[in-house]
């Protein structure tokens, strides 16, 4: 019988959609700071708020949606998701103040909350089994280079643009995602338990998938401390200039090896790729914290790039693999809360760290913080690779 292809018309079309979306967010999160403080005369904090209550809305969306998109269908699900993007991205047009913002900021972040976790269960159902890491690995790129299109995009016409041209452009990207949405040729059917659905509190999360998402979580603050700081801490040590370029490193490492890592995940098993990502990581940390030069803090990037870009890549992989394939919504929505928790809150937890420890210390931390990560995974998952393993080979036999 001949191999499932990964490289389908839905694959692509749901890879790119997820590429609009996540231009879309971080072209805001670099805008929106400087657009609240201009337009409204907001405080420093304020203006973070505006940043960060987007990520509010997602959580609280997922924590709902995760459980509901197997019901309502995936590509309903999708559109739905969309619809609202679209709709919420309008209501910064009509906003007046920073207490309205905060608002359309929440209820985008909602939409979007919707509308990524339809995304990744619809291309965690199109990745045929047997290369489930490697599609995942290639889908996950979307987002990279999302992270480095967006904010250059935004950073640009910012300083060229007034804000209505902004949310114009941003617009007009969300309405290209809903119309490429539309182009999905297949619905994965819906798949439920021998029970009828109901609402419930405990099905929040997926609980298989929650062990491996919670060692992301911790993961998520090592990557906010860079995310968050790095323009500080260059300002600090006077490494402006080599710290415009370390996202641009940091995306080419990860366009290069998340596809080779996703292969080698699932020809090898999560430990081959897991325990030295999270010692690359930490090594890229001890390289922040050391560093004094450009090119030292640009070698950070390519190590933090190896380390990090690879391993949300392969837990994410982990964490639906752990569950039936009924389960893959609640088990995507549950990596994203956790990945959420950590890039949204870190801030603040880290924020107060600094002021106790300086920047050099903190990313020492961060260092131990991964190698922890390292040890509790082994707890959580790794011990166990080699049984699962086995079992998924007797399945396949059966078939």
């Amino acid at each position: 019988m001949q191999a499932k292809p990964l490289w389908t018309r839905d694959f692509i079309i749901i890879t790119g959609v997820n590429f609009l979306i996540s231009v879309v967010f971080y072209f805001l999160i670099v805008t929106l700071g400087d657009y609240a403080t201009q337009r409204y005369g907001a405080s420093i904090s304020m203006a973070g708020l505006a940043v960060g209550i987007f990520i509010v809305g997602a959580l609280c969306s997922r924590l709902v949606i995760g459980q509901l998109v197997e019901v309502i269908g995936q590509k309903k699900t999708l559109l739905m998701g969309l619809v609202a993007f679209t709709l919420t991205n309008i209501l910064y047009f009509f906003s007046d103040s920073i207490y309205s913002l905060l608002v359309a900021r929440f209820l985008h972040g909602l939409a979007i909350g919707v509308a990524s976790t339809a995304c990744g269960t619809v291309v965690a159902h199109i990745i045929p089994s047997h290369r489930k890491a490697e599609g995942i690995g290639y889908y996950s790129l979307s987002t990279t280079l999302a992270s480095a299109t967006g904010p250059f995009l935004g950073l640009w016409m910012s300083q060229h643009l007034d804000f209505h041209w902004i949310f114009t452009f941003c617009l007009a990207i969300t309405v290209l995602a809903l119309i490429a949405s539309t182009l999905l040729q297949s619905d994965p059917p819906k798949q439920a338990d021998d029970k009828p659905f109901r609402f419930s509190i405990v099905n929040l999360v997926e609980l298989k998938a929650l062990p491996v998402s919670s060692v992301m979580l911790l993961l998520g603050l090592c990557f906010a401390s860079v995310l968050t700081f790095l323009n500080s801490y260059s300002i600090e040590l006077d490494l402006v200039t080599a710290a415009g370029f370390f996202f641009i490193v940091y995306s080419t490492i990860i366009l290069f090896s998340r596809p080779i890592a996703g292969k080698i995940l699932d020809k090898k098993g999560s430990n081959v790729i897991v325990y030295p990502c999270c010692i690359t990581l930490a090594i890229g940390m001890a390289a922040m914290a050391t560093t004094q030069s450009g090119f030292m803090l640009l070698v950070a990037a390519a190590l933090i790039g190896l380390g990090y870009g690879s391993l949300q890549s392969a837990l994410q992989a982990v964490a639906i693999k752990v569950v039936k394939p009924h389960r893959m919504g609640l088990a995507t929505a549950t990596f994203y809360i956790c990945l959420d928790a950590g890039l949204g809150f870190g801030p603040y937890i880290l924020g107060a760290i600094i002021t106790e420890t300086g920047y050099r210390n903190l990313y020492w931390l961060m260092a131990g913080l991964a190698l922890l990560c390292m040890v509790l995974f082994y707890f959580v998952h790794g011990r166990h690779v080699s049984f699962l393993r086995e079992q998924d080979r007797l399945e396949k036999l059966k078939q």
